[in-house]
Order: C-alpha cells, then sequence, then structure tokens
C-alpha cells in the first residue's frame, strides 16, 4: 500500500525534513476557525492574518521553536525559492501556550 501522508506525498519528509515520530499534537487555524492539516493548500489571502496554534504535550517544562516555511516555494513545479522562511517564533513556547 502507498504511502498517504501528505508531508511524504509532498516530498516534505526526505526532502526537507528527516523522518519522525509526532510526539506532542500541533493544531493551526487562521480566520474563521479552519483547521489547516498537512497537505493543506491555501491562498495568500487565506494567511494574510497571524494563524492560532496550539502546542499539546504533557511536560510543562518543555520548549518549542516555531517555523514556518515554504518547502515549494513559489510553486511545486518550479520551487526556486525553496524552503523559503516565512516566519519564526525564538521565545520558549511551552505546552499549551497559543501564539
Amino acid at each position: 500500500m502507498a504511502n498517504r501522508d501528505p508531508l511524504v506525498v509532498g516530498r516534505v519528509i526526505s526532502d526537507v525534513l528527516d523522518p519522525f515520530t509526532k510526539t506532542v499534537s500541533l493544531k493551526v487555524s487562521y480566520t474563521g476557525n479552519r483547521a489547516i492539516n498537512n497537505g493543506t493548500d491555501l491562498r495568500p489571502s487565506q494567511v494574510a492574518n497571524s494563524p492560532r496554534v496550539e502546542i499539546g504535550g504533557d511536560d510543562l517544562r518543555t520548549f518549542y521553536t516555531l517555523v514556518m516555511v515554504d518547502p515549494d516555494a513559489p510553486n511545486p513545479s518550479e520551487p526556486n525559492l525553496k524552503e523559503y522562511l516565512h516566519w519564526y517564533v525564538l521565545s520558549n513556547i511551552s505546552s499549551y501556550n497559543f501564539i
């Protein structure tokens, strides 16, 4: 059976990231509470405002860094801006903090 993980299909895993095991939940939504999942295509107008981000986990002593990149910018057929950095949060983000 073929792998249907959008991160594998979209070549994020292998091209941008090494394979990994998910250890915490990550929920991202934009205006209107539209949930964003791996592989969701969005137009620039849909992401003009900052997202709401929720990072789950059981250990409140663990901190994270959040990075928003575009692995195939400007488009998948011509990714000449590959891994374009849109923004990052380099503060101590703990579990259940919202951005």
